[in-house]
């Protein structure tokens, strides 16, 4: 009935040929950070990872979605199979596996640990969202706590004893975080008494591990209104007493129906009921949204790569299906005594199957790029090396949450359509892999907040610098294009769009210094999409450059490649100039729309 066993989830040669020939982590390896890795080690973090996603996680992923986590009297169970999985996805070390060795970590690079991620999210997306909360708020713990709290929270959850997550949102205030009440009162010890709701916060209550960590937002006593006034603490479920863990006035008080992501509870929280829940002050009074840029950036690269693996994992199941489902006959021919012929065969299928593989694989290739700038800002050899790559993975980072998020759906839904009537019941996966995927564009910042955040703000930074790094990285793609047997065309269309995205980027910049932001960012969804859409136009280039340069063996795979990135060319670039024109003119229907006309 399901493909599920001959799914590969995602492609192990495609990785490999991102890694590899596009990205050449090799040469990583000759940064002092990761002087001790080679591909080797590498390619044993990566087949380790297959192995648990396929033979694991991936068959128990329909009995999580059918049987959600239950809430009984504040306490959650989760499903009863996860018990047994989350103690493999800790033993394979991806909680810190990108951090330094001297807090538990393997020093492994972000593109790779991202990559052995991906198959794990891609087999079972809510078995592993447990580890990847924990390791972004272990992480921010590292980043910005004090020595003692490092002791007491970021050894356990790193090593995998104790879980971790965040919690922002509150009922009122939604995804507008200044509008924060959950109060923080000084005292006497070393803690403060919190007190508050929160909403929406996954793997805020379990019984996978005894403790589980909040990264709460919350106001102290007098601080300034607004953002200004929001710290950052650290509020475990259960506190150190003695020596021994003592309940810390932390409840779950609802459990939210999600239609995706079941075996993952989300959940309505309630701190201090009882006046008697401790939190701990990490870093500095009112510095807290400064700190939990950390862990909302990284959270937002993981969305990204959740819509990517759970569009990768539909495709792959369509396309197994395509090639094994018996239906109908090639045009022309009406002969009934004739064989049926794979589904596959019919022009209409292979155009979706095309465009699934454009999406999957160019988003595969900007989150492995955006990971690969991500390593360089930490460890490149030189400080300008190391400037100019944050400043793309900040300009990359709402484009890499945001394109996976919106046009996955897309491809999940063609993966449902290939699957036809069955595609359109629960007995089959697609239909699942759907629901999982609406989630992405919501979580983490709506695409709506992505686009305010990449023109507002991200492309704009340095003085215009981080637009130029944009464009040094871009050519630089282009040249390596040129190099090679690459369609001139290809390398026109994206160096026209470049300098186009150049040109509005500096209009609509100098239209906000004038006093019309609201002109400048009345189309920030329209420049987040010719963005994203440029921005994988730019990986397929470079994957089509590496596959002239190696197309030497295994020949099919490196004709599919030029074929994708063809078919990007030909269908998407060209909507650039529509939706340029659209920042341009500040078309403003929706503007003037009033509440009350609809």
């Amino acid at each position: 009935m399901s493909a599920a066993s001959t799914n590969p989830l995602i492609s192990d040669r495609d990785v490999e040929f991102l890694l590899y020939e596009v990205f050449g982590v090799e040469e990583l390896c000759k940064l002092d950070a990761f002087s001790e890795h080679s591909r080797e080690t590498f390619d044993l973090l990566l087949q380790s990872a297959r192995r648990l996603a396929r033979d694991i996680l991936f068959p128990v992923y329909k009995a999580m979605d059918e049987d959600s986590p239950v809430l009984r009297e504040g306490a959650v169970s989760v499903h009863p199979q996860l018990r047994t999985i989350y103690p493999r996805i800790v033993e394979l070390g991806l909680i810190n596996a990108a951090r330094p060795e001297e807090v538990g970590g393997q020093s492994l690079p972000l593109c790779v640990a991202g990559m052995a991620n991906a198959y794990l999210m891609a087999a079972n997306l809510s078995a592993y969202a447990y580890i990847g909360l924990t390791s972004g708020a272990a992480h921010l713990i590292e980043a910005f706590g004090s020595d003692s709290l490092k002791r007491a929270f970021m050894t356990r959850m790193y090593s995998g004893e104790w879980s971790g997550t965040m919690a922002l949102t509150e009922p009122q205030a939604g995804s507008s975080i200044s509008d924060i009440q959950c109060a923080a009162t000084p005292t006497d010890a070393d803690h403060y008494l919190i007190k508050g709701a929160k909403i929406f916060i996954s793997g805020g209550e379990h019984d996978l591990c005894e403790n589980i960590v909040h990264l709460l937002l919350a106001r102290i006593d007098g601080a300034p209104a607004g953002i200004r006034g929001v710290s950052l603490f650290a509020v475990p479920k259960k506190r150190l007493h003695e020596g021994q863990l003592a309940d810390n006035d932390v409840h779950a008080a609802g459990l939210i129906h999600k239609i995706g992501w079941r075996g993952l509870p989300s959940l309505v929280m309630s701190y201090g009921e009882s006046e008697d829940c401790h939190g701990w002050l990490i870093g500095e009074p009112n510095q807290g949204i400064s700190y939990m840029f950390q862990m909302m950036n990284e959270a937002r690269l993981m969305v990204g790569l959740h819509g990517v693996a759970t569009a990768s994992a539909a495709y792959h199941e369509a396309l197994v299906y395509a090639r094994t489902r018996l239906q109908g006959r090639p045009i022309g021919n009406k002969n009934p005594h004739d064989p049926q012929i794979p589904i596959i065969e019919h022009a209409d299928v292979r155009r979706m199957l095309l465009r699934q593989k454009a999406i999957v694989e160019g988003g595969l290739a900007l989150l492995g790029a955006s990971a690969l700038y991500a390593d360089l800002a930490d460890h490149a050899a030189s400080e300008d090396e190391r400037h100019q790559a944050q400043l793309l993975v900040d300009v990359l980072t709402p484009i890499a949450k945001s394109f996976p998020a919106e046009r996955g759906f897309e491809s999940n839904t063609l993966a449902l359509q290939i699957h036809g009537g069955y595609g359109y019941s629960s007995e089959y996966l697609p239909e699942a892999w759907l629901r999982d995927q609406k989630l992405n564009s919501i979580h983490e910042g709506t695409t709506g907040i992505q686009s305010y955040d990449l023109l507002g703000r991200r492309i704009m930074a340095d003085g215009g610098g981080a637009l130029r790094a944009l464009e040094n990285a871009v050519n630089q793609t282009i040249e390596r294009a040129r190099a090679v047997d690459v369609p001139p065309q290809w390398r026109d269309d994206l160096s026209g769009a470049l300098a186009t995205i150049v040109r509005l980027t500096r209009e609509l910049g100098k239209r906000g210094l004038s006093g019309d932001v609201e002109g400048m960012m009345l189309h920030s969804v329209d420049y987040l999409d010719l963005m994203s859409t440029f921005a994988v136009g730019w990986q397929w280039l470079a994957q089509a450059a590496a596959a002239c340069e190696e197309r030497k063996d295994d020949p099919n795979f490196y004709r599919g490649k030029l074929c994708a990135a063809q078919y990007w060319f030909a269908t998407e670039m060209p909507r650039i100039e529509l939706l340029v024109d659209l920042c341009r003119s500040a078309e403003d229907s929706y503007a003037r729309m009033q509440p009350d006309w609809f």
